[in-house]
């Protein structure tokens, strides 16, 4: 898609959301005008806002399509401050005016020197303190070390990446200044290297410059094994990253990339580390730093208190690049409780300002939406599947003193056929329909997005007589079933939430039929999602048959989601005592055919051929039944009736953009 192309397709997607009243004047102003459109264009697109202009909200500098293979293309006028940073200070060419037939309210100029003066949201400092409730508690403050959203996010408000992802998959500047492309030398042709210039005038929260030393240094400190970090599998396709500036570092690959923005781009990963803290803390020392639980960031805060499993305070960050952010002088973000309390807490008694993952039984979330007074839900289409996992490990026979280590078998759950039928044990329909309702809807797809690379050769089935009928055929007879000695039973393990637990007993009753008896256990959320490798009842252990959790790509081209089934590498990529348990295959599945699919996507520049690569890929994990996918979740918060500012993105954590938020008058 050549640059034009672009132009145009971002200009019709700004009318179509301008009428259908997506998007405020405001909004549509600046992204207008950092798109260089003419005066002309923009009259015509503030017409089609009518007279709305309520919303407070950034919008990205930067945008161009999900770059699967192709370069990402950029509009001309390129910004020069992090989205929001700082208002349009002159308006598109005064020979290009409109008509004086048009509204003088319509008038790009008047409108960009009102805008300045009364833009919602903009002063450090304005606001007192915003209330977030997590219903699982954050227990660690460093994003690669971490085993699920809840620490992501709480990293989140201190470390930031290069670079972000919108849900349409616009690519937004954080700590560089531009995104890169063929066209202004970031891209190499090949698509085996990229350019990042970054940001003046960056400091970490301690006062210390940020420079490309760090970008190299995360890499370096990711890279190495003895770290376990949890991103690894992100930062393994590099081969080398040279620092041609102190704000120029040149990132190149093993290989030619396609998601050339992985490394560095988003919450997901994307975080960069302070290189003159963090020296001091290679290998196998890196768990031990205080960095872990008090982080020094670039972001708009930083940590004052953090008490693991309970509640992280934070301040503002004085030394944070944008002086007229962020709005609010603290945030709170609180850990514990459940989905049902956390939706309350926004929707009905006004307690806290945002709700996360409001996994919630349908009945039970429509009435409180219903009677909400001082709250409202937020949606966000999703591209995250509630799965079970299956053990490929035994569980119950210790190795070193561990268990499920990979050079174990389990003791039926090896045998396709025994999977193959306890699929057909599970209630997908029943799941989605009654439990989740307008929140998800049933799959048999581990892969849900980009919509290209969905598999449409997949199916599922409920049939209980027909699962204990292949039972029977593979040998496993009786009830409870057992064969040669081994008697089938099944430990079912996830977090505590009652739309989870109520899954549970929809899958257990299932399979009770079929003549295979479930023991539930349920695992607080901090406890399961903790990357403490001395914990036994995290996820990552699964000293269980069967684990039920939600993961989803964090990127428009998936290939780090997909990294968790690989296993070419099976100290790194398997999680087991060895790396302490970092690794993100859970299920200790190894498939050759997998890897091979694997390795050629990390390098597939053409589209077509990348779609054949992820299909084959989640058609392997399904077929195989590796896991049973249950739910395409969509994302489910809320957030307080006042509270402006916020836009999510299914490719970040749902509070990435904290600095952007603001309570309206």
């Amino acid at each position: 898609m050549n640059q034009e192309s672009t132009r145009i397709d971002l200009v019709d997607r700004l009318r179509e959301q301008a009428l259908m009243g997506q998007l405020s004047r405001r909004s549509v102003l600046k992204r207008a005008m950092l798109l260089g459109l003419s005066a002309p264009v923009i009259a015509g697109l503030l017409a089609a806002c009518g007279d709305d202009d309520d919303e407070g909200s950034e919008e990205p500098v930067a945008t161009t399509p999900p770059g699967q293979g192709d370069a990402t293309e950029e509009p001309e006028a390129e910004p020069t401050e992090e989205p929001g940073e700082a208002e349009p200070t002159e308006a598109p060419d005064a020979e290009a005016s409109p008509t004086e037939e048009a509204d003088t309210e319509a008038s790009p100029t008047a409108m960009a020197e009102t805008e300045t003066e009364v833009e919602p949201g903009m002063g450090r400092g304005v606001g007192d303190i915003v209330r977030i409730l997590y219903w699982q508690a954050p227990t660690i403050l460093n994003s690669h070390f971490s085993q699920g959203d809840k620490d992501t996010s709480a990293t989140s408000l201190v470390l930031e990446p290069l670079l972000t992802i919108t849900s349409e998959g616009v690519f937004v500047p954080v700590l560089i200044s531009e995104i890169p492309s063929l066209e202004n030398g970031g891209l190499s042709e090949d698509g085996t290297s990229v350019t990042y210039k970054l940001k003046e005038g960056v400091v970490w929260s301690d006062g210390e410059p940020f420079t490309a030393e760090d970008v190299k240094f995360t890499w370096e400190w990711i890279s190495d094994k003895d770290t376990s970090a949890t991103t690894f599998a992100t930062y393994d396709i590099i081969d080398n990253i040279e620092v041609i500036d102190d704000l120029t570092v040149t990132v190149t690959f093993k290989a030619a990339n396609p998601e050339w923005f992985g490394p560095f781009g988003t919450s997901y990963g994307g975080h960069v580390l302070p290189k003159h803290i963090m020296q001091d803390f290679m290998g196998a020392a890196a768990r031990d730093a205080e960095f872990n639980l008090n982080p020094v960031g670039t972001g708009a805060y930083k940590v004052s208190e953090f008490r693991p499993g309970d509640v992280v305070l934070y301040e503002i960050n004085e030394n944070y690049r944008d002086e007229t952010r962020p709005y609010f002088q603290q945030v709170e973000l609180k850990g514990g409780g459940d989905a049902t309390g956390a939706a309350r807490a926004v929707l009905l008694t006004g307690e806290t300002d945002w709700g996360w993952n409001l996994q919630v039984e349908k009945a039970v979330l429509d009435q409180m939406s219903a009677d909400a007074e001082t709250g409202e839900l937020v949606v966000n289409p999703g591209q995250s599947i509630e799965r079970i996992l299956i053990n490929f490990a035994d569980p119950y026979t210790e190795v070193d003193g561990a268990r499920s280590e990979p050079s174990t078998q389990h003791p039926f759950l090896t045998e396709l056929e025994v999977r193959q039928a306890l699929a057909m044990g599970c209630d997908r329909d029943t799941i989605a329909n009654e439990l989740y309702g307008a929140a998800g809807q049933p799959t048999a797809n581990l892969l849900v997005s980009p919509q290209p690379f969905v598999s449409p050769n997949t199916s599922f089935t409920f049939d209980t007589a027909a699962g204990a009928a292949m039972l029977e055929e593979a040998g496993w007879t009786g009830d409870p079933r057992s064969k040669d000695g081994v008697e089938m039973k099944i430990l079912y393990q996830t977090t505590i939430n009652p739309v989870r637990q109520k899954t549970q007993e929809i899958v257990k009753a299932g399979l009770a039929e079929m003549g295979v008896p479930v023991e539930l256990k349920s695992i607080d959320a901090g406890v399961f999602f903790s990357s403490d490798a001395g914990n036994p009842d995290t996820g990552a252990h699964f000293y269980a048959d069967f684990e039920m959790f939600t993961n989803g790509p964090a990127s428009p081209y998936p290939i780090a989601y997909m990294a968790n089934w690989k296993s070419s590498d099976p100290e790194v990529d398997i999680a087991q005592k060895a790396n302490d348990w970092s690794g993100g295959n859970y299920e200790r599945w190894v498939n050759e055919d997998y890897n091979v699919l694997y390795e050629q996507a990390t390098k597939e520049l053409d589209l077509d051929t990348q779609a054949e690569l992820f299909i084959a890929m989640n058609d392997l994990i399904v077929n195989e039944v590796v896991d049973i996918a249950l739910v395409h979740r969509n994302a489910v918060s809320a957030a307080s009736s006042n509270l402006r500012g916020y836009e999510p993105s299914a490719y970040e954590t749902d509070i990435f953009d904290v600095v952007n938020w603001f309570f309206e008058e």
